[in-house]
């Protein structure tokens, strides 16, 4: 099963806009020697709603291509028009991703009938394993337990990113899951504490910029090893914090920057970090050990 610490990939640009694919393979081969544990391509840090679908598969293709087999490949492929999603995850399967993760559609608000059927013509439509991804801060429409439930009888289900930090709800539904079905905490704030609880691990913004200390926190947490892990969170907490200050991925993106590993590069409607953030995020960046 898939564990540990996946990383919610950014999408390099240049200060046009431009895909930067040399510094994606960079970023990549960087995350396998630091031990990541898996790359999670074109999700919401990677930018998917400001992608083109031709620049989108070219990503999914490229974080294929980059990653050689050394980690597994999560492809962000979800939409809020489920023939869309289809032919996303379709191409994903295609271009030889392990794994899809599929977002909550966003703006239509589904009702839960209307997302059961979302996710099960995708799964039935499209030969790859499905994660689900539940994240209403963004979405609005929540993806109940219930119906979560109800979607894991499908062959072709078999994880969720869920993103609420509700410790009550993951508990819920853990308990009540098939033992495969996969539990990812998609909140970097909430990753050691539903780690702990039984999930599988993080689909993490924070490893973006400490991708080996992300590791290390989830193996040890994994492992039982209560102590090493919570000492590592408690020296990430202020980039669980503080790269979020403003909106995901604006603050990771200036702090990639920051390291010299990317250059700020972004695209509207997302606009630099304002000025008067560098400062603390900085702060949290040299209180990880990341500069």
């Amino acid at each position: 099963m898939l564990s540990g610490s996946l990383v919610a990939i950014v999408t390099p640009m240049a200060a046009d806009g431009a895909l930067d694919l040399p510094r994606l393979k960079s970023l990549i081969d960087w995350h396998v020697a630091e031990g990541t544990d898996g790359i999670v391509i074109v999700g919401t840090t990677g930018e998917s709603p400001t992608v083109d679908v031709d620049e989108h598969c070219r990503l999914i293709e490229k974080a294929i291509e980059f990653a050689a087999g050394r980690v597994p490949v999560v492809a962000g492929t979800g939409g809020n028009a489920t023939r869309e999603a289809i032919e996303l995850t379709k191409f994903a399967a295609k271009a030889g991703a392990d794994y899809a993760l599929s977002v909550v559609p966003y703006y239509n608000k589904p009702t839960q009938e209307g997302l059961y059927r979302h996710f099960s013509a995708i799964a039935e439509a499209a030969d790859i394993p499905l994660i689900l991804y539940n994240v209403p801060s963004r979405t609005i429409a929540d993806l109940a337990n219930d119906t979560v439930l109800r979607l894991a009888e499908a062959a072709r289900i078999v994880g969720i990113k869920e993103s609420t930090s509700s410790i009550e709800r993951v508990t819920d539904l853990m308990a009540r899951m098939p033992k495969d079905f996969m539990v990812f905490s998609g909140n970097d704030d909430s990753a050691l504490a539903y780690t702990m609880l039984g999930a599988n691990g993080v689909i993490s913004v924070t490893a973006n910029v400490a991708p080996g200390p992300m590791h290390r926190m989830i193996a040890a947490a994994r492992a039982g090893d209560r102590a090493t892990a919570i000492q590592i969170n408690n020296s990430l907490l202020g980039l669980h914090r503080h790269l979020f200050i403003e909106t995901n991925p604006i603050p990771v993106k200036w702090a990639l920057a920051r390291m010299g590993r990317i250059a700020e590069g972004l695209r509207l409607p997302l606009t630099p970090l304002s000025p008067r953030h560098h400062p603390t995020v900085e702060s949290a960046l040299r209180a990880a050990g990341c500069l």
